[in-house]
């Protein structure tokens, strides 16, 4: 049983504005990240395309409809600031789908042990009918829908180690008793939520906010105190990773301290966890990291320790 390790070059075909850190080069530094040896036991394979069933299982149709409508011919078009849509976003957001519908298939099949989707735009800020913070289609949720409705998965977790709060994520699952969503990430810093208080209808929500210039050791002691107890009391049927590596020391859109020895740390962790409750289950989904060099470090510590 190996580690699937799903990326396409459509991925690179959403393109955004004259120095957006979301941007195409964040795949271009996995791309030859991943040619080294060290990853020559990886199952590769390109982005399926996703269609209308899998995204409905999050996203209403008439957000679809806004979506496709928004979409330009030629250039960009904002749907807020920092939220933009070229010629080739559709079909990336539809290959970023299947993608991580695949990995679920694969994982929950037992085609593989766990599956890391390198696929941009990222989605854990896209809410219910909301696009924002660089996403459109929440690839997470995505995935927990379709291990449920699919696979016949009765609970997920879902951990997001990425510096930024996954709001969309959140407000998904607020109520929603069969997933577990697990946060670490630098507070306050944008979108502004994500306070420990908020905990969701059911108690499934478990936010572990960190202040600016935390390292090594508060990440660990989030996820040794609060987060793996969660999960191990929850006892997953799958457990979904939103990897955000933009909480790295690097990374210049965030303040926390971390270095891509803690994301291997924080892996391992959490394929004990997949171990004794989920058959080794894991599908692990890109979101941030806005510095190519910790961007390349971070991911290839993580997929290494997929691996191990």
């Amino acid at each position: 049983m190996t580690t699937l390790f799903i990326a396409d070059p459509v991925f690179l075909e959403h393109e955004t504005s004259a120095g957006h850190p979301e941007r195409p080069d964040r795949l271009r530094a996995l791309d030859v990240a991943f040619r080294s040896g060290v990853f020559s036991g990886l199952l590769r394979e390109s982005a399926p395309l996703g269609v209308d069933a899998d995204v409905l299982r999050v996203h209403p149709q008439a957000y679809i409809d806004r979506l496709e409508a928004s979409a330009p011919q030629t250039g960009l078009a904002h749907l807020d600031a920092d939220t933009m849509m070229s010629p080739g976003t559709l079909e990336a957001i539809y290959r970023a789908t299947g993608a991580a519908v695949r990995a679920v298939d694969a994982v929950m099949t037992g085609q593989c042990r766990n599956a890391f989707v390198a696929s941009r735009p990222p989605g854990h800020h896209a809410e219910t009918a909301t696009a924002m913070g660089f996403c459109f289609f929440n690839f997470a949720a995505i995935a927990a829908r379709c291990a449920q409705a699919l696979h016949g998965a009765r609970r997920v977790t879902i951990v997001d180690w990425d510096v930024h709060h996954g709001n969309g994520t959140e407000e998904i699952f607020w109520s929603d008793p069969s997933v577990l969503y697990c946060s670490t990430h630098q507070s306050p810093l944008y979108p502004g939520t994500g306070a420990a208080t908020d905990t969701g209808a059911h108690g499934t929500i478990v936010n572990v906010p960190l202040r600016e210039g935390a390292g090594s050791e508060a990440f660990r002691q989030a996820f040794e105190r609060t987060i793996l107890p969660r999960i191990d009391a929850f006892a997953p049927d799958l457990i979904i990773i939103s990897a955000g590596f933009d909480a790295h020391n690097r990374d210049p859109l965030g303040g926390l301290l971390l270095g891509e020895e803690d994301f291997s740390w924080a892996t391992s962790a959490l394929m004990a966890l997949a171990r004794k409750h989920c058959g080794d289950r894991i599908v692990s989904i890109l979101e941030g990291g806005y510095d190519l060099k910790g961007l390349s470090l971070s991911a290839c510590a993580h997929v290494a320790a997929l691996m191990a």
